[in-house]
C-alpha cells in the first residue's frame, strides 16, 4: 500500500486583473459627456451676441444686484437656445422689453409727427382752396386777383399781395394803404382767423433808394412799416393778434423780380399762414411776435418764390 501513488491535486485560480475590467467604461462615459459638454459650449459662444455675453457676465459678476436693479443682463435679452420655456414649439425665447420699448415709442413718435404733418398739409391746401374761391367770389378781391399770389412753400401757405403799376397797394413812398388794399386784408383776416397756424408777415419794396440813402428813413423802415400796418388791418378785419408771431422788412433783399429790380412786382407784402413745423421751429429759435423797425436778418432763401412768376409790367419812374 505505502507503494501506491497518491494522486496528485493542483488548484489553478484565475485571477482576473484590473484592466479587464468594467470600471472604463464608466471613465469613458464621463470623458464623452465633458466632451459633449466642452462642444455644447463652444456652440453657445459661437451662436450668441456681444451683448448676450455681456449680460451674462454681469450676471455671474453680481448674481443677486442685476436682477434687484433690472439692469441689462441675461435675464432681459433672448434667450441663447431657440425655444425654451413651457412651451417647446416656440422658436424665439424671452423678447427682451426693456430694449423693445424705447424702439416702438420712437417709431410711434415718427409716425405720430408723419400724421400731423400730412393733416397739417391737407389744412393748408384746403386754405389754398377756400382763398381761390373767395378771390372769384368777392368783387374787390376779384379785380385784384391778377395781384394775389398763393403758393405753398416749405414754411406753408404764402398769400402775396404785389403792386401794379397802375394799382399800387400803398400810397407812394409810405405805409398808407390804399382803400381797396384795406378791404383785401380785413376780409383775409376773417378768413385766417378760422384755423389755428400761426401767421408770418413781411413787407418787401424795390430797390429805388430813397434821395437821404441808407443812413435815415429807408425802403428797410419802409418794408417794416408796411408790413406792421398790414398786420393792424388783419387785426382789424378780425383776426386774433395772438396768431402772428414774425413781422419783418427786407427791403429788396428778396426780390421777385431779379432781371428787372425797379418792377413794381418787387414791392409786395407776404402773409405765410405757417405749418405746425415751421411754427415749432421758429419757437425754439425764440421767436416771440414783436414788431421790426431796422434791418432784420432772416433766411432770405427761404422766402424766395417757389416757381417762375410772370413779371407784370414794370412801372417807369416809380419809388418803393
Amino acid at each position: 500500500m505505502a507503494d501506491k501513488k497518491h494522486p496528485i491535486i493542483i488548484k489553478k485560480i484565475k485571477k482576473q486583473g484590473g484592466h479587464h475590467g468594467g470600471q472604463w467604461k464608466i471613465a469613458y462615459a464621463d470623458f464623452v459627456t465633458a466632451m459633449m459638454a466642452f462642444f455644447m459650449l463652444m456652440w453657445l459662444l459661437g451662436a450668441t451676441t456681444h451683448e448676450q455675453k455681456q449680460g451674462l457676465s454681469e450676471y455671474f459678476q453680481t448674481p443677486h444686484k442685476v436682477p434687484l436693479e433690472k439692469a441689462t443682463g441675461s435675464g432681459d435679452r433672448s434667450t441663447v437656445i431657440q425655444g425654451g420655456g413651457k412651451d417647446i414649439t416656440r422658436r424665439e425665447g424671452q423678447v427682451r422689453k426693456v430694449s423693445a420699448q424705447p424702439n416702438e415709442k420712437s417709431r410711434n413718435r415718427k409716425t405720430a409727427q408723419a400724421e400731423r404733418e400730412r393733416l397739417d398739409q391737407l389744412k393748408l391746401e384746403d386754405l389754398k382752396g377756400r382763398l381761390e374761391r373767395l378771390i372769384e367770389s368777392h368783387p374787390t378781391m376779384r379785380d385784384f386777383k391778377e395781384q394775389l399770389l398763393l403758393d405753398i412753400t416749405s414754411e406753408g401757405l404764402r398769400i402775396q399781395i404785389v403792386d401794379h403799376r397802375n394799382r399800387p397797394m400803398f400810397a407812394l413812398s409810405k405805409a398808407e394803404l390804399q382803400p381797396y388794399t384795406r378791404d383785401i386784408l380785413r376780409k383775409l383776416g376773417g378768413v385766417l382767423n378760422e384755423i389755428p397756424n400761426k401767421i408770418s408777415l413781411s413787407g418787401h419794396t424795390d430797390t429805388t433808394p430813397y434821395p437821404s440813402g441808407e443812413k435815415n428813413y429807408s425802403n428797410w423802415e419802409l418794408s417794416a412799416d408796411r408790413a406792421n400796418a398790414s398786420r393792424r388791418e388783419l387785426i382789424m378785419g378780425g383776426m386774433n393778434g395772438q396768431k402772428i408771431m414774425r413781422v419783418v422788412g427786407l427791403s429788396s433783399a428778396v426780390l421777385f423780380d431779379k432781371d428787372d429790380p425797379t418792377n413794381p412786382v418787387n414791392r409786395r407784402i407776404s402773409v405765410i399762414v405757417m405749418s405746425n413745423k415751421a411754427a415749432e421751429e421758429l419757437r425754439k429759435e425764440g421767436g416771440m411776435t414783436k414788431e421790426i423797425k431796422s434791418n432784420t436778418i432772416v433766411d432770405a432763401q427761404a422766402l424766395q418764390p417757389a416757381g417762375p412768376v410772370k413779371p407784370l409790367t414794370p412801372a417807369t419812374n416809380s419809388h418803393s
